[in-house]
């Protein structure tokens, strides 16, 4: 299956909406783009490992493409505000498009560029970067809105 990787602020509830799409096949919760191939919460929190919060993203291309991930990456989010997401703040909540490959990054570039001029009035601070160093976040945060409000069906 192939893999995408998005960061929209707190990984959270971005996970929860890419779990929920037609065609993707698994998620994780995770930290990507950081100096070290390893890291933790507490350290991502100090703002000096240059990780960022992300979701890994496997899915179906006969179910769902790749421009269509994109696409809900940018409706569930804000990716004009500069290194935050709501009350979220710090480099690790910063808007990235993480490709795997020249044709993600081709992709990713174009319909930036698009939405870029037809869809924001802010210009979009979003990155498009080759993945490194993503590392799964702590099992507490896999999964996270379904475990602590399942009881709420949603």
């Amino acid at each position: 299956m192939p893999k995408a990787i998005f960061g929209a602020g707190c990984f959270w509830g971005v996970e929860k909406k890419f779990s929920e799409a037609k065609g993707v096949t698994f998620t994780e919760v995770g930290y990507s783009q950081g100096n070290n191939p390893q890291t933790n919460y507490e350290e991502v929190c100090t703002g000096t490992t240059n990780h960022v919060e992300v979701v890994l993203v496997e899915y179906d291309e006969d179910l769902i493409s790749y421009e269509n991930l994109i696409h809900l990456f940018y409706d569930l989010h804000d990716p004009t505000t500069l290194n935050q997401q709501g009350p979220d703040r710090g480099t690790q909540y910063r808007s990235l498009l993480g490709y795997f490959d020249e044709n993600q990054k081709a992709k990713a570039e174009s319909i930036t560029e698009k939405l870029n001029k037809e869809k924001f009035d802010n210009k979009i601070t979003t990155t498009i970067e080759e993945v490194k160093n993503y590392c799964p976040a702590e099992e507490y945060h896999q999964k996270y809105i379904e475990k602590k409000y399942s009881f709420l069906n949603i």
